[in-house]
């Protein structure tokens, strides 16, 4: 028979608990073997997240176990045990959003992210929609045909899903944003995740709207899902609100739409999802999460009250998300889901090459930086950069100061078109126009009629020729451009790199998708038991606080 003397620690194993809260009205009743004192012990037994956690005080120590049961408390007898506090077991599918999970057949809240060029990868969208975790295809920047083949891929990795797709706003393409709408609606590819949209277009209205029918039970039926992905108020709501009337007159005369899709569109919002953007990688506002996050919440709430849809637009975060802090916290501010980016980039599934890979997990917070991005250049547009280990950020913005100090090539002074040729093109000027009309010849020939009669856009074409090759150079991996690699990043890559180092995850090569969600999910988990049993009156030293990845996760089980 075990006695009090023997499972006691004479060591301080960190736990203490407030007075003022104290369970008086059960106890615990349970095997004196199965509680633990030691601090390693009580932290293992602190992991078991599907089983409960008991707090109880044995004599004056405070111990730990995840076996036993409670019972109502018997008046006026002293328990050799004390009951002090409990947590019921958690599991990660209970973080965001229930609905999510139905909607889109996944097993947690959590999703990552479209990063453009297919560094996003069909590697990336496969491992883990296997896993049952969605995943967008990083389609922006991509042919047609490159885009085509990434669907067929996919879809017959994943004929059930869950994946999905993204459609990067073009505004002075419009052209490329309709061919992706077209292969989408071809292959029903039936989710697509909406990013860097400044205001609606015919494109993604035709997609929404070419979804929408009735079921048998004549009920509004939407096949094509959204998660539009804003940073601003004035974006939310459009994303918010359903298809306006103008755009579906216009698709109803061009015959893209039936009379029912148009009378349904009135009735449904133009997003299933909105992940409200905070300070991530690539395009970005660069806003607090804290301060943005509430406000799309109540944008919402208003919108809902005034149009009662039948299922309410769920509100889910991305940028900053790298760590099971961040996970958490984006959850207790009332997150429907979370979104990583940045982190996935490092991951063995992405497209990024190997060199990148190893910059990216070198990258601490602030070697983040802003740089011209290359899809808007002449409108100032600026995306977040990584600037440590590549000289693209400073290069980017030397050629968009000179786009607005000059009107053309020829007025930039010689010695600056020299250092652009030997710097930063390494070839000529007149190569590069040669190489940029041939492209846009079969691509695009309308815009380079409008170039050889408008020197302010021939020079931005130019420009727009290194800004963007470097991002296809940091994915190819071109040889001898490493300096000019053009690598999107937030600061939660920093915040990933900091929280793994020391462990296995430290290095690119053990860094699987899969891998990396699962430790953030459960992580949050923990860290959310430890929360909850501090709120009821547990001390405990930050020892109990912290979570680091750990390659078996077989307590964790979901």
């Amino acid at each position: 028979m075990t006695t009090v003397d023997t499972v006691l620690s004479k060591h301080d194993n960190g736990l203490n608990f407030s007075a003022w809260s104290h369970n008086k009205n059960q106890v615990w009743k349970g095997s004196l073997e199965t509680v633990s004192f030691e601090k390693q012990t009580i932290k293992d037994k602190l992991m078991v997240l599907n089983k409960p956690c008991y707090i109880v005080k044995v004599a004056g120590k405070i111990g730990v176990t995840n076996e036993g049961y409670l019972s109502p408390g018997d008046n006026g007898t002293t328990a050799q045990v004390e009951l002090l506090t409990f947590a019921a077991p958690i599991r990660i599918q209970q973080f965001g959003d229930p609905n999510f999970l139905s909607s889109y057949g996944v097993k947690y809240a959590y999703v990552t992210g479209a990063m453009a060029g297919g560094i996003a990868s069909e590697e990336m969208v496969i491992a883990l929609g296997k896993e049952q975790i969605l995943s967008s295809f990083g389609a922006g920047g991509l042919t047609p045909e490159r885009l085509e083949a990434a669907i067929n891929r996919i879809q017959q990795a994943l004929p059930q899903g869950p994946y999905a797709f993204n459609l990067i706003h073009s505004p002075n393409e419009p052209a490329i944003e309709r061919r992706a709408v077209d292969l989408y609606l071809k292959y029903q590819v039936r989710t697509v995740e909406a990013s860097a949209f400044l205001d609606l277009t015919p494109n993604i209205v035709y997609y929404r709207v070419a979804g929408l029918g009735l079921n048998s039970a004549n009920q509004i039926e939407i096949k094509n899902k959204i998660i539009a992905k804003i940073s601003r108020r004035e974006v939310a709501t459009k994303f918010l609100q359903p298809a306006p009337a103008r755009i579906i007159k216009e698709l109803l005369e061009q015959g893209l739409i039936t009379e029912l899709q148009a009378t349904l569109a009135a009735k449904v919002p133009m997003a299933d999802d909105i992940t409200v953007e905070a300070d991530s990688g690539g395009h970005t506002d660069n806003r607090p999460l804290v301060c943005v996050l509430p406000s799309i919440i109540a944008l919402r709430d208003e919108i809902q009250a005034q149009y009662h849809y039948q299922t309410p637009i769920r509100i889910g975060v991305a940028g900053g998300i790298g760590t099971p802090q961040s996970a958490l916290a984006a959850f207790m501010m009332g997150a429907a889901y979370i979104m990583t980016g940045s982190i996935n980039q490092s991951c063995v599934e992405s497209g990024a090459c190997e060199h990148t890979k190893k910059l990216l997990a070198q990258a601490e917070m602030a070697d983040m930086i802003m740089a011209p991005a290359a899809d808007m250049f002449e409108m100032g547009v600026k995306l977040q950069v990584l600037k440590r280990g590549t000289m693209f950020p400073m290069r980017a913005q030397k050629l968009f100061e000179l786009y607005r100090a000059y009107d053309s090539i020829e007025e930039i002074p010689l010695a600056e078109r020299q250092k652009l040729e030997k710097q930063v093109f390494r070839k000529t000027i007149a190569e590069v126009w040669e190489g940029t009309a041939a492209y846009l010849s079969q691509k695009n020939p309308e815009k380079l009629g409008k170039a050889v009669n408008n020197p302010k856009l021939k020079m931005a074409l130019i420009f727009r020729w290194y800004l963007g090759l470097s991002s296809r150079w940091s994915s190819s991996g071109e040889k001898g451009r490493e300096v000019d690699y053009q690598i999107w990043c937030g600061p939660a890559m920093g915040g990933f790199n900091d929280w793994v180092r020391g462990s296995y995850l430290s290095e690119p090569n053990n860094r699987g998708v899969v891998d990396v969600a699962n430790q953030i999910m459960t992580g949050a988990a923990f860290l959310y038991r430890v929360q909850n049993l501090k709120i009821q009156g547990l001390q405990a030293s930050d020892y109990y606080s912290q979570y680091h990845p750990v390659r078996s996760t077989s307590l964790l089980e979901i």
